[in-house]
This record gives C-alpha cells, structure tokens and sequence, in this order.
C-alpha cells in the first residue's frame, strides 16, 4: 500500500487566524473560563475550535489549519497483506516539498497522484497509518494538540524545530524501484514527540 499526501496546508499567510471560536467546549456559545454563562462586566474567554468542535462541524480553512505541517503523511507505506501491518518508508511522495514538508502541487495533487488519499472526517478513523501525532488523528480520538503544533505556537516552524517533521530525513520516490522500498522502511514516522 503506498499512501501520501493528506492535502491538509496551513492556511494563506493573510488568512484569519482560525485558533479560536467564542463558543463553550459543547458549541454552545461564548464561554468563561469558569464554565458559566457571560456577563456583560467581563470578556469572553475564546476556546480553540478544535477543543469546541468535532472534525465533522469544522469549517474549511479549520480543517485544513489541523495539518501541522510534518510531512510523515506524506511518506510511501508498505502493507504486509498477511498480517495488516503497515510500516513507513523514509521514500516521500514526489509532490513533498523536502524542505516545507508541504504539497508541491496541493490543488493537483490527486490528479497527478492517483494514489494520495484525501484526509474526510470519515476517512481519520479509518486510516490506521495516520502517525501519532497527526493532528486529525488527535482529534479524532478525543486528544489536544501538542504544543509545537502551529494551531498552538502560533509558529509553522516549531513542528520542524521539535524534530517531528521529516524535513531532512526523507528521499523523493522518484526512480525508486517499488522493490527496493524494503530498503528504505524506517520507525521513526510512528513515534511520538517523547519518543522521536
């Protein structure tokens, strides 16, 4: 199985800033830090939209914001079809940017690669390969966001500088012999931050 590019990309630089919502961690509203309702002697406590909202009532510019810009998505994956086990290649997708760790071609990407997989709030549960710290996936299981991802530092770089990123570790696919990706499997994509 070769998996790659989710399409995910932090938003435009002009973009509205997407980390937060007025609204309680149920979506029910503005929110206090207390959990009560607001009163007009004080401000409005904003929680971040991925603490207020499933992957399913996420806006556009949300979701793609989830994408902490690391790249192991984006890596070729190998299945045993005996045993279900799948395992990462240091071999990334042609359309990864080595140094951004992003798609190359986003809009084209599932025209010029037939088999990248679009990341769907349908799909994240389903998608096993997704690496630990996949902000879909942390969603998706009832989980926050590490601190290094963009949405929480407020910085793309912190995914490269905390060592969660594959800027630097990876090779493009292109010349590689399906074959000779046995060559290429590494563990490090699977690890956590406290592990990698």
């Amino acid at each position: 199985m070769s998996a790659r590019d989710t399409g995910a990309k932090t938003p435009d630089a002009g973009a509205t800033d997407v980390r937060t919502a007025d609204v309680t961690a149920d979506g029910g509203g503005p929110a206090r830090a207390d959990g009560a309702a607001p009163s007009a002697e004080g401000p409005v406590e904003t929680v971040p939209f991925w603490r207020a909202k499933s992957l399913a009532e996420m806006t556009a510019t949300e979701w793609e914001s989830l994408c902490d810009g690391c790249g192991r998505c984006c890596l070729n994956k190998l299945e045993d079809w005996d045993t279900g086990e799948v395992v990462w290649t240091s071999l990334s997708c042609t359309l990864l940017d080595q140094h951004s760790c992003r798609c190359g071609d986003y809009h084209n990407r599932l025209e010029k690669v037939p088999d990248c997989l679009p990341l769907t709030p349908e799909t994240v549960p389903q998608l096993t390969w997704l690496p630990p710290t996949c902000g879909y996936r942390l969603i998706s299981e009832g989980h926050d966001l590490y601190w290094w991802h963009p949405l929480v530092s407020g910085d793309p770089e912190t995914v490269h500088a905390a060592g969660i990123s594959v800027r630097g570790r990876t090779f493009p696919e292109d010349g590689i012999e399906l074959e000779d990706y046995e060559n290429f499997v590494v563990d490090w994509p699977g690890e956590g931050p406290e592990e990698g």
